[in-house]
Formats: structure tokens, sequence, C-alpha cells
């Protein structure tokens, strides 16, 4: 594989006079290199641009000359991160060119880097065969290279910079030849925000956060997809941007132009003479951090490998401090050899909580109710292990709930303000409780919908399709990542859309994999029942949901079928080496009127571990369990939204 050459751009000291400056950007530029050192290693030569350096004339030479020395068989990656800004087009010229009446650029320190100039600069790059890629974190990206308690990267600015630029537009458009992950579409403003007190982009930090998730072998298709769906939990109205995504076009090929899967090493236990047992996965596999995640003992992957001994099967280590790069453990009931290495697979996850803020001005009886009502929200009236109490929305974790009483309403918000539910009546303590029900039942489903297992083995061997039915060509995420049916429309009115859902499993060799499939909906429910609550499924082979009968996708009966209604469903596969219990995968849809009482179904699964066991069995189950249990696992989502078009 060739060299990665990566330009990374991010502008916090903007000139007060012109913009707002902002703070997050050079975190975003530190966490990327951090992410690509790790990605790359050896093959990476960055150059970075930060604050006063990033003028317009220094990022289009640094274009030229430093991506510019790419060949083929390298990648060029170009990175912004700071103010995006938009202007009318005015002159017959311009307004020809830009279908949106408007002007896209960045907003370099000294002026601006207008969005039709950078994409010829960037194919310029791509002429020579060279992969490139263009990540920006600014406002109206989605145009960018095209040919409230956040902050937004939008300026308003000094109407010269667009007299100087203005030449910019005149470049014909030509066909993109490098790929774009942008924050926004091209007429939305982006934000940064604070997550566990360190700011950095919404967009930068999902991108990211679906990075490191990732195998060597994820498609810009498929971060985008998953960047897409962990930027809504903090933000409804900035939408990600991938483009071109033509299917077969760059945007199916793997990030950095990586040559493909690659086969790792299972996790090890071993030990370290000075801090003791460890396991060689940290926080920069995906692992959080947090009581309650436990490895479990396996067998050898191969034989031949003598340094891995296989001590019983099942037996288990706990994680006591997580790492970015190793998780120091402890046994539990057993005492490893010393000098011995054992392989490990994760077998118990914890959950991170949710931050919860909560707001009730004037109201301090009120608050003091709903603090109240948090605090006892988990099993037997204690502490839930799901919620964290915040002082501030800029302490909190990846999810938060901003909880805002106002005139007898509970509004449960987004970080941008949006609603994750409508807002819940709050005349009393009862009402309390349901609203800190809301929150443990969206901490659950958010949490099953956001479950990535870190990259393994199994990372690339399963993978998840959706096709029409009757059809054997499956459907691919659209430029919004996502995968998109329509209703038809029949003699009596619309007619839902029917699909196939099938799990391949590609691996020519192997042992067979047990998958589960779930459907999270946006009415926030979740449960297993396409594919019989998990099957085998053997190498070479393809198992369909519901036994090969076609899968119908409609809105509920509660959603009026009118032009532009749509759902939303996130179809998670989990592919495991054994068995797994698929009791606490199964939730309700959220519904207000639900008596509390009923909730205390709902809490036996909400400690705040998310546990790979094997099924309980019964007397007349006469199939074994894996020897093991579950072993190493993977996920893949798809999210589908089914929409009744504008007839």
């Amino acid at each position: 594989m060739g060299t990665v050459y990566a330009l990374l751009t991010g502008i916090n000291a903007y000139p007060a006079d012109r913009c707002t400056p902002l703070t997050g950007c050079l975190n975003d530029i530190e966490a990327a290199e951090e992410l690509l050192l790790r990605r790359a290693g050896g093959r990476l030569d960055v150059r970075k641009l930060l604050n006063s350096d990033a003028t317009v004339n220094a990022v289009e030479t640094a274009i030229r000359g430093h991506l510019g020395q790419a060949g083929p068989g390298d990648t060029a990656l170009f990175w912004f991160s700071g103010h995006g800004t938009e202007q009318p087009a005015i002159e017959r010229v311009h307004l020809d060119i830009e279908a949106t009446g408007r002007y896209q650029a960045l907003v370099c320190t000294d002026g601006l880097l207008v969005d039709k100039r950078l994409g010829a600069l960037l194919n310029e790059v791509a002429a020579g065969g060279v992969h490139t890629v263009a990540v920006l974190d600014c406002c109206y990206a989605g145009g960018a290279t095209r040919g409230r308690h956040l902050t937004p990267r939008f300026a308003s600015p000094d109407p010269a910079w667009f007299t100087a630029a203005a030449r910019d537009a005149r470049i014909p458009e030509q066909p993109a030849k490098h790929v774009l992950l942008a924050a926004t579409r091209l007429d939305q403003p982006s934000y940064e925000g604070r997550f566990g007190g360190r700011t950095l982009g919404l967009f930068t930090y999902a991108l990211l956060g679906a990075l490191r998730a990732a195998g060597p072998a994820a498609t810009y298709r498929e971060l985008h997809a998953a960047a897409r769906s962990r930027l809504l939990v903090s933000c409804e109205y900035q939408r990600p941007t991938l483009a071109p995504a033509e299917p077969g076009g760059v945007a199916d090929q793997p990030f950095l132009g990586g040559a493909g899967a690659r086969e790792p090493s299972r996790y090890l236990l071993s030990q370290d003479q000075r801090d003791g047992w460890q396991v060689d996965c940290g926080s920069g596999h995906g692992l959080p951090s947090g009581p309650g995640t436990e490895f479990r003992v396996t067998r050898p992957d191969a034989p031949g490998r003598a340094h891995e001994q296989a001590a019983t099967p099942g037996r288990t280590v706990r994680a006591v401090t997580v790492g970015p790069e190793r998780t120091l453990v402890e046994p539990v009931g057993w005492a490893p050899e010393t000098a011995q290495v054992y392989p490990v697979a994760l077998s118990a996850l914890a959950v991170p909580p949710a931050s919860v803020a909560l707001s009730a001005p004037g109201d301090p009886a009120t608050a003091r109710v709903l603090e109240r009502a948090v605090a006892e929200a988990g099993p037997g009236g204690g502490p839930s292990p799901l919620l964290r109490l915040v002082g501030q929305p800029e302490d909190a974790g990846e999810l938060l709930f901003r909880v805002e009483a106002r005139e007898g309403l509970a509004h449960v918000l987004r970080r941008d303000g949006s609603p994750f539910v409508a807002p819940l009546p709050l005349a009393g303590s009862e009402d309390a409780d349901r609203v800190a029900a809301c929150l443990v039942h969206l901490t659950r489903w958010h949490r099953l919908r956001d479950l990535e297992a870190p990259f393994g083995p199994l990372t690339e061997q399963v993978r998840l399709e959706v096709t029409p039915w009757g059809s054997d060509v499956p459907l691919l995420l659209d430029g919004s990542g996502e995968v998109v049916c329509q209703y038809g429309l029949g003699p009596v009115g619309p007619v839902p859309p029917l699909v196939s859902v099938r799990i391949r499993h590609r691996a020519t060799g192997g042992r067979r994999l047990w998958c589960v499939l779930l459907d999270l909906t946006d009415s926030y429910a979740a449960h297993t029942g396409l594919f019989d609550d998990g099957r085998f499924v053997g190498p070479g082979h393809t198992a369909y949901a519901l036994d090969n009968r076609p899968v119908q996708l409609s809105l509920p009966p509660h959603r009026p079928l009118r032009p532009g209604a749509f759902v939303r469903d996130w179809l998670k596969l989990i592919v495991c080496e054994g068995e797994l219990n698929t009791v606490p995968f199964h939730l309700d849809r959220w519904d207000p009127l639900t008596p509390l009482g009923s909730r205390d179904t709902v809490l036996r699964h909400a400690d705040g571990v998310l546990r790979f066991d094997a099924p309980e069995r019964n007397s007349r189950d006469a199939r074994p369990a894996e020897a093991g249990g579950p072993g190493q696992w993977a996920t893949q989502t798809v999210q589908v939204r089914t929409v009744v078009p504008q007839w």
C-alpha cells in the first residue's frame, strides 16, 4: 500500500472583527491525526495548517505541493475544521453554476476558498490516479467540493471576500474525482459541542467514533451511515453528506483506499510484570470504560500457536482500567499461569450511562422532584447505572438528555434543542417517575442501536443486505446514509414496499456463526423476530429473514399515509461464534400511557452491562450450547427509511 499524504487544517482563532472564534477545531485535528497514525502508521505523511497559518494561499499551495506529491497507489486526504459560509449569487454566470442560487465556501483566516475552487484543486490531485478524500467539518460543507448549547461553524463574511473570490465560481463544473465526507448538506449549518469536557465538531466526533469501530475494509458509504447515525443523537438538524454516492464508485471503496479486510489476531490475555494481567484491547478499539466489562477465555483460533495456552473455556477476567491500547484486568475465580498467554473474547460490555441535564427555571421544587426520580430510576428504586446527572450540558458524554420543565410539561431534548419524544406531563411525583422511566427506555434503545463491536476476526465475514422483493441486487445506502424504500400507488391507495432481508456468510471455510437480527424502530422499540431470535449460518451460505418470505415495510397505524410521511428502522446484525441470549434485546415501543408498574420488566435488563451469554436451556431443549459461549462477535447496522412519495 502507498503513502497517505494528509493535509489537516483547523482554525479556532478567527479575527474577531470578521467572525466568531471557535474552540473545537484544533481538537478535531489532534484527534484526526491520532486516528490516522493508528490507521496508517509509517505510511502517513502529514502536514498541518493551524489558525493564522491557514490562509487561502497556504491551503491552495499545500494542496498542490503536499497532496500533489501523491502518485498512483497513494492516498491524499484534505481535512478542514473551521467556519463555512454562503452568499447569494447575483451575476447571471454565477447563477448558472450555483443551482442553489448561493455560493458556498470554506473560511480561511484571511478570506474564502470557494467550493468549486477547492473541488478543482482536489480533482487535479486525483487526476494522477491518486485516491483522494476530503473531510469537511464546517457549515454548508455538502456543497464544498461539488465541481443553543452548540456553537455553529458559520461565518457572515466581509462582502469584500466574495468580490475577491468571485472568479473562482467561473470554474466549469466537472465530475468529482474525489470522495467527500461533509458535515452537512449544502444548505445547513454545522455545530461543535462539548463531550466529556472537550469541545469537538459534532461531525468529527461522530466520524472518528465510526472509524474506530470499523474494520479496514469499511467503505465511505458505510462510515458515512455510521457517523450520521451517531450525530443524530446530538443534533436533528445537521445531516452529513456523502458525494459522489453513485453505486460502484469511490463511495464503495475502503477508507483511505485500503486493500480490503485483514485477519487480525484474537485479543490476548497476558501478564505485565509491573501492572499485572492485561488484555490487548482498549478505548482505541472502541471499548468503553466503566465497571462491568469482562473477557472470556476461548480456544486458540489455530493449531500451532503454542504461546496461547487454552485454559478452560469460559473462565473470565474483569476490566479494572481501560486504556487507549490495553485493558488492565483481574481474573474472576481462577489464577492464570504466570508467563502464559490466553486467547480471550469480549463477553460482557459496560454500557456507558447517558447524561441528564435538568432545568426548571424559577421552580426549584420541580427540579428536586425530577432529581429524586432520576436518582431512583434503577432496579429496586436505587440509582440507575444508565443515567448520570450532570450540572451543565457541556459536561455531558455522547448521549445527552436535556430535560427542561416548562408550563407543566417536561421536554426531553437533544443537544440542539430538538425533541426525542413528545412533551410529557409534569404535575407531580408520579409524572416525574414517568419522565425518569422514559430516560431509561431511551437510553436502552440508543445503546442497542449504537452497539458496535471492536474490530475483530468476524467483522468482514458476514454481511446484512436488503433487496427489493424479487430482485437479487442489494439496495445501497444513499448520500444521506440510508436505504430508501417508497410506497407504490395501487388501485385503492398506497401500497407498502416489500423487501428481502438476507444474511450472507461470505467466508469459504471455517465454522458456522450465530446471527441475531434486531429491528429497532423510530418508536423506540426493538425486537428479534425477523430471524427467529437468532440462528446459525454456515460458511458460504445465505439465510433470509422470515424464512425468505417478503418483509413488508410500512408506517405504523398511528401515522397517517400522506405524501412525505416516513418511518425509520435500524436493522442491526449481531454475529457471534456461539449462541447469544436475546432477551435483553427486546424493548416495547415507548408509550407514555403504559402503567409505571410494568417498567419492572424493563429494569431487569437495565443494569448497565450487556452480557453475551448463551441462552438459558430448558429440559426439553436438546440443542447443545457452543463450548466457551459466544466468543468473538461483530455488528453491522443498515438504516432503512420507508417513504410515502409525492404523487
